[in-house]
């Protein structure tokens, strides 16, 4: 999964629901710092773009997630979401 992430994510297109868990996990990798820097706002990032396509369990732990981020931080990352689905 590190390798899709850190090689793909500007390119990364799969379809259905495929590509909502991939999303989420690549949200998940970067809540929790496994085998990337640990960094909130590319975990809601991701998170947020697995929630759009469709991931009941991306939107929940994207909640979770947001409870303990600054504004600024959330903003980042709501940008962040929308810059990368906007080509997609």
């Amino acid at each position: 999964m590190a390798d899709f992430d850190f090689l793909h994510q500007h390119t990364a297109t799969v379809g259905g629901d495929a590509e909502a868990d991939i999303f989420c996990e690549m949200g998940v990798m970067y809540a929790h710092g496994r085998d990337c820097p640990q960094d909130d706002v590319a975990a809601h990032k991701w998170l947020n773009i697995a929630a759009i396509k469709g991931s009941e369990r991306a939107a929940a732990l994207r909640a979770e997630l947001s409870r303990n981020m600054s504004k600024p931080d959330l903003a980042t990352a709501l940008r962040a979401a929308r810059r990368w689905m906007t080509p997609h």
